[in-house]
């Protein structure tokens, strides 16, 4: 039981001969003293160090009651306060309301948290909310209490629209740029991350178990997220992505880079650009590349794991780009952009409607399955989509990777024997 009461601390004599009164609050056998604004001599204490002054006393206890109070009213929760987190609840001390939340100094902060746990992708999917909160309110302090069903409705509109943006390149400077409407896709993404950091906001200042609710209105309740459309584009062609691999682009220029970094995805089983981004350098040449995938680790009991055989034909590719695209683009979100750039320009030199460097991962999953006749679960082996700690089955076949080898180099075979297409035509 927390009790509480009136105090001086005899050791703590003042040089003018007077004692702070103090409140202690006294809780699961700790005990913390707070200090008042009265301040007593010898003759308002008894011998035994207790207040007499009914001045000081009049004053005090209002305050003692309120305290003691609010402890009652806790009924059995008071067993879940230790005796600091008592103190700030009966102080009020921390307390901040709902449109005190700036959602913005949040989301920077949740940034930084995610950086500092190696989890890029999910710190660059905060980040374009953040900033596209921003733009859009035109300020960087935005209450939580902003964020509401009518706002999100409002907000998805100015989503799918055409709009300038302004933001840092590689080297810190700042650029205008126009960006175009986000698709359903792109739409549900971006909203699914907003609703993310609501949440993350939600869990952080409310505690359901002790009634403490700050933030206290929900809008994902009445907003909906759109649904994502089955995706209709059509996977490329082996022709298609010979073409890439045969592609004469200028030298050190964004197509090139954009073509060798494709192919090189291509021939590691679809290895996203973040994970390119992290490959250290291998003077030695393994013949495998072992790494977790950046997207899924942190969601998965086997920390999306997988090794990956490097062929013949991506060895010059994984030598000149393995551990040195770090030196050219310092975090995957800027390579991710140059990607983005160099591939729609191959797209138009070559006639490839909407070409985007997650062609290669998607060309080397339909490849797999509708021309090599894999199955789906050893396909989505092949593209990391399984978790191998799901199943003892899985946990024997991850410890050589002999199903992932041979759709590589089936799919490999398919991009290197033009005859093949006539036969399955």
């Amino acid at each position: 039981m927390a009790t509480v009461r009136e105090v001086i601390i005899p050791l703590e004599k003042k040089k003018d001969g007077t004692w702070n009164v103090k409140i202690r609050i006294n809780h699961k056998g700790k005990t913390i003293n707070l200090k008042t604004q009265h301040f007593i001599g010898e003759k308002q204490i008894r011998k035994d160090f207790t207040i007499k002054d009914p001045i000081v006393l009049k004053s005090i206890n209002p305050v003692l009651d309120d305290y003691r109070t609010k402890i009652s009213e806790l009924g059995v929760k008071l067993e879940l306060f230790d005796v600091a987190r008592l103190v700030d609840y009966l102080t009020n001390k921390g307390v901040v309301t709902a449109d005190e939340i700036n959602i913005i100094e949040f989301g920077r902060e949740r940034i930084e948290e995610l950086r500092k746990a190696k989890r890029d992708a999910s710190a660059a999917n905060m980040t374009t909310v953040v900033n596209s909160l921003v733009d859009y309110f035109r300020s960087e302090l935005v209450a939580v209490t902003e964020i509401r069903a009518k706002m999100l409705t409002e907000y998805e509109t100015y989503l799918r629209s055409e709009r300038t943006i302004t933001r840092p390149d590689q080297f810190k400077n700042e650029y205008k740029r126009t960006v175009k409407g986000l698709s359903d896709t792109g739409l549900h993404n971006h909203m699914r991350d907003l609703r993310i950091l609501f949440n993350e906001i939600k869990n952080h200042y409310n505690d359901e178990d002790l009634d403490i609710v700050i933030v206290k209105h929900y809008p994902f309740k009445k907003y909906k997220l759109v649904d994502v459309t089955e995706n209709h584009k059509p996977k490329l062609t082996p022709e298609q992505v010979r073409s890439i691999r045969d592609f004469k682009a200028p030298a050190n220029s964004r197509m090139e880079l954009a073509a060798e970094l494709f192919m090189l995805s291509f021939y590691l089983c679809g290895m996203n650009a973040a994970d390119l981004h992290k490959l250290p350098i291998d003077n030695s040449l393994k013949e495998r590349v072992d790494y977790n995938r950046s997207k899924t680790k942190s969601r998965r009991k086997d920390r999306a794991f997988i090794s990956i055989n490097i062929p013949d034909t991506a060895i010059p590719l994984y030598l000149k780009y393995a551990g040195t695209i770090q030196l050219r683009y310092s975090t995957h979100v800027t390579l991710d952009q140059a990607l983005s750039k160099g591939m729609r320009k191959i797209g138009k030199e070559l006639k490839i409607p909407d070409l985007e460097f997650y062609d290669a991962r998607h060309a080397m999953g339909d490849w797999a399955r509708n021309i090599c006749r894999f199955s789906l679960d050893d396909v989505g082996l092949m593209l990391n989509h399984k978790d191998q700690s799901n199943s003892v089955t899985d946990i024997y076949v991850s410890k050589n990777w002999k199903i992932i080898d041979e759709i590589q180099q089936a799919v490999l075979e398919v991009l290197s024997k033009k005859e093949i297409e006539s036969i399955l035509l």
